[in-house]
């Protein structure tokens, strides 16, 4: 009588995190354009956070006598219209710019993830309601959603971070979601599941990890998208209110001398969002790079 050949199952392999990270992280600093946007913010930071510290002039004192001055060896960007030295502005409105953008996207991506998480792995009916509840926040326009909890709460720089976290994590939400379906599947899970792990251990051991780098790029996007959402809602006079400088309120009252010879109201604050957002982006788009070759 033949014998039948006996059949081996191999189990699903689970992936070496440590390795993946250790080649992503090989592959982030090998790109150039990572170095071209750690290096935008690095001087970025260190012009707004250092500077300050050498650079002894407040943003708030104002001068008579030294209206909308041209950069000199006095005030090396000038002053704006009410004397106030534009160099010390330009530097505290960086501060408050990078402060409340990371916050924000730090914030909105702990609420993000967390729902993310909990919608993908507990999945049925919970699964469906959390996200008839994202396609229902989904349908109300961002900005005018950003404008009505702007003039519900007084402008502050926490209150400022609540509103951009609350209005800015569905996306994170869905991207977690769609890996966790993904990824609760796999064998390793199973496996977890069947030694007796409980939700809270599998999301956090078992799911976390392999969507963290997701949540990061997505992350950096967002850092860049808070810091344009809040020179925006300051363009348009709905940000923090004067005289606590920022790039947005600075760009915004240099339109009224849009057509006179004041390039240094104009230009500097221009130059610093676009530098700093695109620092993010170069950042961004190496690590999203990386991470997707990790394996």
């Amino acid at each position: 009588m033949a014998v039948q050949p006996s059949t081996t199952i191999v189990p699903e392999e689970v992936p070496d995190s440590s390795l993946g990270t250790s080649r992503a992280v090989h592959l982030f600093f090998r790109n150039p354009m990572a170095w071209v946007g750690i290096i935008g913010i690095v001087l970025i930071v260190l012009f707004s956070f250092v500077g300050p510290l050498f650079y002894h002039v407040s943003p708030l004192a104002t001068n008579v006598t030294d209206l909308l001055a041209p950069p000199s060896a006095h005030h090396l960007l000038g002053t704006d219209d009410l004397g106030r030295d534009y160099l010390s502005r330009m530097m505290y409105g960086g501060r408050l710019s990078l402060i409340v953008g990371f916050s924000a996207a730090i914030a909105s991506m702990i609420i993000g993830v967390t729902y993310g998480l909990i919608s993908g792995l507990v999945g049925g009916w919970l699964d469906n309601f959390l996200m008839r509840v994202i396609d229902i926040l989904l349908s109300i326009p961002t900005l005018f959603l950003l404008l009505f909890l702007d003039v519900t709460f007084q402008p502050s720089p926490l209150e400022l971070i609540f509103v951009l976290a609350i209005t800015s994590w569905f996306g994170v939400t869905r991207l977690v979601r769609s890996e966790v379906l993904s990824i609760k599947q796999r064998d390793y899970v199973e496996a977890s599941r069947a030694f007796g792990a409980n939700n809270f251990h599998i999301m956090i051991k078992e799911l976390l990890p392999n969507v963290m780098g997701t949540v990061m790029v997505a992350t950096t996007f967002q850092i860049a998208g808070a810091i344009i959402t809040i020179a925006t809602l300051s363009f348009l006079g709905l940000g923090l209110p004067p005289p606590e400088p920022n790039w947005g309120t600075m760009l915004s009252d240099s339109m009224s001398y849009m057509y006179e010879n004041t390039w240094w109201l104009i230009y500097p604050p221009g130059i610093a969002l676009l530098w700093t957002v695109l620092s993010i982006n170069f950042i961004s788009e190496a690590l999203r790079g990386a991470i997707d070759s990790r394996f």
